[in-house]
C-alpha cells in the first residue's frame, strides 16, 4: 500500500527525483568532509550562491514551460550587475536596481519579439544576444571592473538589495523566497500560468482555444530576463563590484537545474521548488569540491555527469511509478 502511494506521489510530482539526489547528497557530503561542509558558515555560503542564480533560474523555467530556451541570461546577469553598481553611486540602489530591471525587460522583450516576430528558433536568437551583450558588457568595462567603495555602502536599500545580511544569510534569499512564492501564485492560480503551460503543452492546441501563443511567450522572455537582470545586481550588490565577465557560464548552470528539477525541455511542464532544488545541489557540488581541496575545472566535469545521470535516473523513476 505505502509503495503503491509513493508510485503515486512520483508521478504526480516531478521534483521529487532532484529532492532525493538532494537528500542523498547532504548526508554523503556532510559524512565525508569532517564538519567542514556542514557548518552554519558554508550553508550560508551555499544559499547566498543559490539565490542570485535561483532568480535567473526561475525565468528560464518560465520560458523552458513555453517550449522555448533562453541561453542570453548569463549576458543579461551581467549587464543587470554593471547597470546596478554604476548607478548606484550616483542614484539611489531603488533606483538603480529599477533601471536594472529595465534593461533586463528590455533584453527579454528583444528576443521575444524576434522569436515570435520571425519564428526564428529561440536557440539561435539567445545565442546570438549572448555573445552581443557579452560583448557589450566587456567593453563598456575595457578590461577594469565596476566597483563601489565600502564608504558608499550604508545605505538601508544597498543593504536591502544584496549588500547585507541576516543571520549570515545575504538579503538575496529574502528575494529569492518572494520570487518563488509570487511565481508559484501564478502559475498554479492565474489565467497566465494556466496559459503557459498550455502553450509549452500544444501551442497550435492553445492558439485554436484562443490563448495569444506570441504574448504569453514574450511575456514569459520580459520575465526571465528581468529575473535574470535582478540576478546579477543582487550579486554585484553583495559582492560589490562587477566586470564583464560577469555571469559567465550561468546560463548551462540555470538551464542544468531546470532539467535535474524535472522541467521539460519540451515544454508544458515546470517545477519551480524543482529547479531550485537543483541550483541548491549544483551550488552544494561546487562548494564540496572546494572545502574538500579538489580543483574547481572538475566542476563542469561533474556538472555534465551530474545532468546525465540525473536525467536517466529521474526517467527511470518515472517509468517505475507509472509500471503497475
Amino acid at each position: 500500500m505505502a509503495l503503491t502511494g509513493f508510485k503515486r506521489l512520483v508521478g504526480r510530482h516531478t521534483e521529487i527525483g532532484i529532492l532525493l539526489i538532494a537528500a542523498l547528497l547532504i548526508a554523503y557530503f556532510s559524512a565525508s568532509s569532517d564538519g567542514r561542509w556542514a557548518n552554519a558558515y558554508n550553508i550560508g555560503t551555499i544559499l547566498q550562491v543559490t539565490a542570485t542564480l535561483g532568480l535567473m533560474t526561475l525565468g528560464v523555467a518560465l520560458v523552458i514551460g513555453t517550449g522555448e530556451i533562453d541561453i542570453s541570461v548569463g549576458s543579461t546577469f551581467g549587464m543587470g550587475a554593471l547597470v546596478y553598481l554604476w548607478l548606484a553611486l550616483r542614484v539611489d540602489p531603488t533606483l538603480a536596481v529599477l533601471a536594472a530591471l529595465a534593461v533586463g525587460a528590455l533584453i527579454g522583450a528583444f528576443n521575444g519579439l524576434v522569436i515570435t516576430r520571425t519564428g526564428t528558433p529561440s536557440l539561435i536568437v539567445t545565442l546570438g544576444t549572448l555573445m552581443i551583450f557579452r560583448g557589450l558588457a566587456i567593453a563598456l568595462t575595457d578590461g577594469f571592473s565596476f566597483s563601489i567603495p565600502y564608504a558608499s555602502r550604508g545605505k538601508f536599500t544597498y543593504w536591502l538589495f544584496g549588500g547585507g545580511d541576516i543571520m549570515g544569510i545575504n538579503t538575496a534569499i529574502i528575494w529569492l523566497v518572494l520570487a518563488l512564492v509570487i511565481l508559484m501564485l501564478v502559475l498554479g492560480a492565474t489565467r497566465f500560468g494556466n496559459r503557459l503551460l498550455a502553450v509549452g503543452g500544444s501551442a497550435a492546441s492553445a492558439h485554436s482555444r484562443g490563448v495569444r501563443v506570441d504574448r504569453v511567450k514574450l511575456a514569459a522572455f520580459i520575465i526571465c530576463g528581468m529575473l535574470a537582470s535582478f540576478g546579477g545586481a543582487l550579486e554585484a550588490g553583495k559582492l560589490g563590484f562587477a566586470d564583464g565577465s560577469m555571469g559567465r557560464l550561468m546560463e548551462l548552470q540555470a538551464i542544468a537545474s531546470c532539467v535535474l528539477g524535472g522541467c521539460l525541455l519540451a515544454g508544458g511542464q515546470v517545477s519551480l521548488v524543482g529547479a531550485l532544488t537543483g541550483v541548491f545541489v549544483l551550488s552544494s557540488i561546487q562548494s564540496y569540491l572546494v572545502v574538500m581541496g579538489v580543483r574547481p575545472q572538475w566542476f563542469m566535469l561533474l556538472l555534465g555527469v551530474i545532468v546525465v545521470g540525473a536525467a536517466l535516473g529521474d526517467r527511470v523513476l518515472r517509468q517505475w511509478a507509472i509500471r503497475r
